[in-house]
Order: structure tokens, then C-alpha cells, then sequence
């Protein structure tokens, strides 16, 4: 795995309107993280200006599965020692940061604290960083901590769809609704409704799979008065062990995994309006 300092973000006016994408979960353990890196990469693989942005202050692991050691990240941002470009530096799977697949990473940080503990205007400042820099990209996945701390959820509502990662753990899916319920109720910048998604992760099958996302959305659709679409299925898939353990990009170790496709799947789907 080759990094270094990024060069795709320097000032230019967006061609087209630009999309952030928050990925979020309602506990920890779900594999959101993966499904962040991953999903930035088929998007990267599919010829788009991708940038990966690890939202986590506290248990941040971004850098942990990409094998990537940055020498700034975003706890620096956020204490202003370091400008957001400098803190963003290209990943690929060979040394030449314009290979085909290469995406650019803003790392979290592990044990500085999380956004829940930030003052109102560092997270004005953080919110307002991180729109700026989308304008550079045709795609920013935003990886959010775990849980339903407002500052997440206010996260969540910046721009652009919601991902909500669940499994077919009971924990999971009463936790993912809480956090549906707390988003649902945080309209977006632009004033409109909060586009939440779910994808299920780590299904047995298919037709399991489905069977969690059903729950899930028709709790949603009993108490809430909303039925988030499904964004897709990602299979459990022992390939996805084997990349984390040896820290490299799932579409990098095992390019014909099982639940690297359907995230490659997923990923069309953004790109194309045809994943609600």
C-alpha cells in the first residue's frame, strides 16, 4: 500500500454538484468502517475524485485497515495546527498515486477525544472544512463514529444520503434505530428531510439479509413514519477478515470477494441515482 501527500485537492471549481456520503452505524463491531473503505475505493475504481474522511476522534481506525501511518490527521485540523489539504494524503494499491482506484484519506484519531467533546464553533469549523474540501472531489464518504451523539447526527445531516450499517444482531438493529430516529429528526443544511439508507452487513444470505433490513425498516415504518430504502446487502465474507488483519483495501487483497462486489454493486447504485 503506497501513500503519499496528495496532489487531487488542490483549489478548482466542481464540475458538477458535489455529494457527501456519511456512513454511520448505531454500535460499533458492524464493519462500518470497512464498508467505508471500501465503498471509497469501488468508487475510486470507477474513475471518481474519491476522498475517505475518518470522522472519528476517539476510536478512529481508518488508517489501522488501509496500513497507512499519516503524518497529520484530523485531530490536528481540528486543533488548527494543520490545514485540511495538508492533512489529506493519496492511497493506492501501487506506488504511483494516479493508478487507477487511488483515493485520498483525511485520518481520524485514536484516544484525542471524540466530536461529542468539541466547543460548538470547532465543529462549525470542522462542518464548514469539510464542505469546502468536497467541492474538490467528485465523492467525500465521511466515516462517523458509532453511536447517536448529536454531534454525529449533526454530521450526518451535512449533505447528501446517510448509510446506516446494521447486522442481523438484535443489539444492532435496536441501535440502529435509535439512530435512524435521532437523524430522522435533523433536517439537512439545504432544509430538506435527512436521506437515510440501510445497508445490511455481514448477511448470511441473501434472503437473511433482507429479512434484517424488513425489521429494521418496518420499526422504522410503525414508529417513525418513515421506511429508509435499502442501500444493499453485503455478505459475510472471510476475505473481509483477511484484509483487515493484513491492513489492506478489500478490492486490493481479494478483487473477486464476495462482499467487495456487492459494495462495488452499491457503489453503482450511488453513482447512477439508482440506489433508493
Amino acid at each position: 500500500m503506497s501513500t503519499q501527500p496528495s496532489t487531487t485537492a488542490a483549489p478548482e471549481k466542481a464540475r458538477r454538484s458535489q455529494t457527501i456520503i456519511t456512513v454511520a452505524s448505531g454500535k460499533g463491531g458492524v464493519g462500518k468502517t470497512m464498508v467505508s473503505t471500501t465503498l471509497a475505493h469501488s468508487l475510486a475504481f470507477a474513475g471518481e475524485r474519491t476522498l475517505l474522511v475518518d470522522c472519528d476522534l476517539g476510536l478512529a481506525n481508518v488508517d489501522v485497515q488501509l496500513g497507512i501511518m499519516p503524518e497529520h490527521d484530523l485531530a490536528s485540523v481540528v486543533a488548527g495546527t494543520t490545514a485540511f489539504e495538508d492533512a489529506t494524503i493519496r492511497v493506492s494499491s501501487t506506488d504511483s498515486a494516479s493508478a487507477r482506484g487511488a483515493f485520498d484519506v483525511i485520518a481520524g484519531s485514536s484516544g484525542s477525544g471524540n466530536l461529542g467533546a468539541l466547543a460548538r464553533t470547532e465543529l462549525a469549523r470542522l462542518r464548514q472544512g469539510l464542505t469546502l474540501i468536497a467541492a474538490h472531489y467528485d465523492r467525500m464518504i465521511v466515516d462517523l463514529a458509532a453511536g447517536v451523539d448529536p454531534a454525529v447526527t449533526m454530521f450526518a445531516s451535512i449533505e447528501g444520503p446517510t448509510l446506516v450499517v446494521v447486522t442481523d444482531e438484535p443489539t444492532s438493529i435496536t441501535d440502529a434505530y435509535a439512530f435512524i430516529k435521532v437523524a430522522s429528526m435533523t433536517p439537512r443544511d439545504d432544509g430538506t428531510a435527512a436521506d437515510i439508507r440501510i445497508v445490511v452487513n455481514m448477511a448470511e444470505t441473501i434472503e437473511a439479509g433482507r429479512k434484517t433490513y424488513e425489521a429494521l425498516s418496518r420499526a422504522c415504518g410503525n414508529f417513525l413514519g418513515i421506511t429508509p430504502p435499502l442501500a444493499g446487502i453485503v455478505p459475510r465474507d472471510t476475505a473481509v477478515r483477511d484484509a483487515v488483519r493484513h491492513q489492506t483495501p478489500l478490492l486490493t487483497r481479494s478483487p473477486n470477494a464476495k462482499a467487495g462486489a456487492a459494495i462495488s454493486k452499491m457503489a453503482d447504485g450511488i453513482r447512477t441515482g439508482s440506489a433508493k
